[in-house]
């Protein structure tokens, strides 16, 4: 029987990036290249991405907070559409294109 398991280093890169991103206030967002720099590994933005996509449905973690380096929404059709929605509920401003203002949004930790 063989068990596949992810890396020691994976699993600490993982856990590191959920805790920067559950600390994002309300109100405020992250890129993911400021992610992973705060999780120890400046140039995994995309690993940031893929600990995302791999969330169960229904997290509790604030997901839609992380926005790419330009400020915008990475995501298409409904994701768009949720990530949207979930931070106009929060107060932030973003326009149809999905861009916001990031200068003033930045979580600064």
């Amino acid at each position: 029987m063989t068990m596949t398991t992810s890396p020691p280093a994976q699993d600490d890169f993982r856990q590191r990036v959920l805790l920067c991103i559950a600390a994002i206030p309300v109100g405020r967002v992250a890129t993911y290249g400021q992610i992973a720099a705060m999780a120890g590994h400046s140039r995994a933005a995309r690993r940031v991405g893929a600990i995302l996509r791999a969330l169960p449905a229904g997290s509790a973690l604030p997901w839609h907070r992380v926005v790419n380096r330009l400020g915008t929404l990475s995501l298409v059709g409904e994701g768009f559409t949720r990530q949207r929605s979930a931070l106009q509920a929060e107060g932030i401003d973003v326009n149809a294109d999905g861009r916001l203002d990031l200068a003033r949004l930045r979580w600064q930790p």
